[in-house]
């Protein structure tokens, strides 16, 4: 077990002591707090490295300077009238279509979703208050009422749909996107913007669960923006409110071969793949020398996202290394080159798979054959049904705010 100091285990305690009786995870009250308990120092420090007035601030990110937006630039009133002329067409009512087209409709934005009719998806559409013939229509119709068509299909979705969507992209129109997959992988998607139309892109850094959830505790997520083609001349400033429309706290701008290259290199590595793979490895190493069950998941899994992982993303790998036992400090300096060293050729294989397209073609076959959901369904049920996980059903019925 990764021990605390003293003085990291008070902080905690404080935290935890003081974390207000609201909606909110125990794990989410623990990471808010230990952050408003940090040096002031290191706050000062932050806050003197910002440079500009009025909410644009140009922060040096480890000696590199960015610009960085925040919701406060675009408000409700702001948003207001640069949209003022628009209808923004949600196309996809997956995750993140469900969660983008109510920000921006409770933004106060004129918004209309596209879907398959009769479908999954326009069925959910219309339990969340889309109404057909005036706010949800088939794909194809409500492209032709947009005049900002934000698509938000899957990527293999976006492929299929793209011959069908092309005719209603007509110029003066805003073609948007959350992801650059189609366009920047466009030999194998078909997915090339018509030059008479601006191509812009909002990508939030989390599910579309957590976006709307973020905005409805009036946070807002953090989103890279990108844009891919300027005709009239304001796409960067109708990216950034978009940005804010759909529910972001600040933003920041990139490519669209960066978003969709280091996006793509996240979810396999630490967001997800890596991050089963590495939980997996070390349950089996404990469970093949005799630890429980409920311990092995305990010291793998449990401790990292209950206690440790919250108090990383609040203050720091730093901080969690100046705040532990010392036993604790020496074997982590000491196994951390290790598992560096061991892991970095797979993310160097992992980033050229990304970049050369072969990744791009896997997903796009994969994603597209008609057994899809099947083996999808089959794949993750495998991981459910693992011993590691099911055992974790047991181990988060203990935590005292599920008693």
């Amino acid at each position: 077990m990764l021990a605390p100091s003293r003085s990291a285990a008070r902080v905690v305690a404080r935290a935890v002591q003081a974390a207000p009786r609201r909606a909110l995870s125990q794990v989410a009250a623990r990471a808010a707090a230990p952050a408003a308990a940090r040096p002031m120092a290191v706050a000062s420090t932050a806050a003197a490295s910002r440079v500009a007035s009025r909410g644009v601030k140009t922060i040096s990110f480890a000696g590199t300077k960015e610009t960085v937006y925040e919701r406060a630039d675009f408000p409700k009133e702001k948003l207001a009238e640069i949209f003022k002329n628009d209808t923004l067409a949600v196309i996809g009512y997956g995750t993140q279509g469900m969660a983008q087209s109510l920000n921006a409709r409770d933004n106060g934005l004129k918004v209309i979703v596209g879907v398959r009719e009769g479908g999954h998806s326009w069925k959910k559409a219309v339990q969340d208050g889309w109404v057909p013939g005036e706010t949800l229509f088939p794909i194809e119709e409500a492209c032709a009422k947009g005049t900002v068509i934000m698509n938000l299909l899957s990527d293999a979705g976006q492929k299929l749909a793209w011959d069908a969507m092309r005719p209603h992209i007509t110029q003066g129109k805003t073609l948007y996107f959350s992801h650059g997959f189609g366009v920047v992988f466009h030999d194998q998607t078909g997915i090339q913007p018509p030059k008479d139309v601006d191509v812009i892109l909002a990508a939030p850094k989390g599910s579309g669960a957590t976006v709307r959830s973020l905005f409805l505790e009036g946070r807002g997520i953090n989103s890279s923006v990108a844009i891919y083609q300027d005709v009239s001349g304001q796409a960067r400033e109708r990216a950034f409110a978009l940005g804010v429309a759909i529910g972001s706290g600040y933003l920041y701008e990139t490519t669209f071969k960066q978003e969709v290259y280091s996006d793509l290199t996240g979810e396999r590595g630490v967001l997800m793949g890596a991050l089963q793979g590495m939980f997996l490895a070390q349950y089996e190493v404990l469970r093949a020398h005799g630890h429980s069950p409920s311990e092995a998941f305990n010291e793998t899994v449990e401790e990292a996202t209950q206690s440790l992982y919250p108090l990383v993303g609040a203050n720091g790998m730093d901080w969690m290394y100046s705040n532990c036992s010392q036993t604790a400090q020496r074997g982590a300096l000491d196994w951390a080159p290790k598992f560096h060293q061991a892991t970095k050729p797979v993310f160097e294989q992992l980033y050229e798979a990304v970049a050369n397209g072969s990744e791009t073609r896997r997903t796009l076959d994969v994603n597209s054959r008609p057994d899809v959901r099947e083996r999808l369904t089959r794949e993750l049920k495998e991981i459910a049904d693992s011993e590691m996980w099911q055992a974790g059903v047991e181990v988060r019925k203990l935590r005292p705010e599920n008693q």
